[in-house]
């Protein structure tokens, strides 16, 4: 499978800068594998789709305030940091990306607030614009972090050219996000409204959550044209006994599962028996699914509308079919759907 095949073009009007202001009026365009038939619906109708007993597999990750400005020492540059993963507590030691990357050297002293009230150091270089930063904070790790996290925004996709504002600290986050840890929101987890949560748990549907952690791999660009040499980020990634015990059930009871995403396809993937059933799983995903690939666990998957090129889109093509994900995405456009993490859904079944 090779990487131009998942080219297509899009008009700029059509990418979602802002969320809708309610979750659950975003359209809906709900595709049929077996038939190849396309409809046209609100995101509220998913209602119609499940049953009693079927199971909506949910990703709880939180997306936590990853973006930073600050100053470099001496010259007063403006730089921009991205946090993506602690690596020591107690060490206050941090995995980040810096922009512009190319006078950010090992030794050097970041500055961060108002009246410097946060200070970092440059330690390591780990890509070209990767380093790790020791933040210089005497305080109690929990009052450190309150400190970093209020100097912190949501780091928005690379698409979105305005600034994170104070909606986005809402919007930017799933209702059943509860385990702190992603840069990016599993944004086809944004949907959902408490009110329709709840309208389906009446109906019968079953919950199952789990976690990973997302990060910038979905956004960075895949550079080999031969998939099968692409090597994506790893994400951290954890399934308890419980959610694997509420799909299993589900899958003996011959019950609809629902993917609510790529990052919770990725991660049920990441951790199938030989017989087919969820097993739990505490560690790191760098699975990459893209086609042609057989699926073990979810028979439905609700997603967005992804960028060109991406291996979020390449997920969505191996699980409908690259021909009928083609067709859907000219659909949409010609529909004018709205595109991308604020944008519309998209429900295959």
């Amino acid at each position: 499978m090779k990487l131009s095949q998942f080219k297509y073009k899009f008009p700029a009007e059509l990418v979602a800068d802002r969320p809708l202001a309610n979750r659950d009026d975003s359209r809906m365009m709900v595709v049929n594998r077996k038939t190849g038939t396309i409809e046209h619906k609100t995101f509220k109708d998913i209602l119609d789709y499940f049953d009693e007993g079927d199971v909506f597999v949910l990703n709880n990750t939180r997306v936590f305030p990853s973006r930073l400005y600050g100053n470099k020492e001496k010259t007063g540059a403006k730089i921009q940091v991205v946090l993506l993963r602690e690596l020591d507590a107690e060490s206050k030691l941090w995995d980040v990306l810096v922009d512009p990357a190319r006078k950010i050297r090992i030794g050097n002293k970041l500055y961060f607030g108002e009246n410097d009230m946060l200070v970092a150091e440059v330690i390591d270089n780990t890509t070209s614009r990767g380093r790790t930063l020791r933040f210089l904070y005497d305080g109690p790790h929990d009052e450190f972090k309150a400190l970093l996290y209020s100097l912190g925004a949501p780091h928005l996709p690379p698409y979105i050219s305005r600034e994170p504002d104070e909606e986005d600290f809402e919007r930017y986050q799933t209702y059943f996000a509860r385990v702190e840890g992603a840069v990016t929101a599993p944004a086809s987890g944004l949907h959902f409204s408490r009110e329709l949560l709840k309208r389906l748990e009446i109906k019968g549907i079953n919950f199952a959550e789990l976690t990973l952690h997302v990060g910038l791999g979905g956004f960075r660009a895949v550079e080999v044209e031969d998939l099968s040499k692409h090597k994506t980020d790893s994400e951290e990634c954890i399934i308890t006994a419980e959610t694997a015990e509420i799909v299993n059930d589900a899958i003996d009871a011959r019950k609809k599962i629902l993917a609510v995403g790529p990052s919770v396809m990725r991660a049920i993937e990441t951790s199938v028996t030989t017989k087919g059933h969820l097993k739990e799983f505490k560690g790191w995903t760098n699975k990459f699914i893209y086609p042609p690939y057989d699926f073990s666990i979810a028979d439905a998957m609700l997603c967005n509308f992804y960028l060109p090129e991406s291996t979020l889109l390449m997920q969505v093509a191996a699980f409908m079919g690259t021909d009928l994900c083609e067709k859907a995405y000219e659909e949409a456009i010609r529909e004018k759907y709205r595109l991308f993490a604020y944008g519309d859904a998209m429900l295959i079944i």
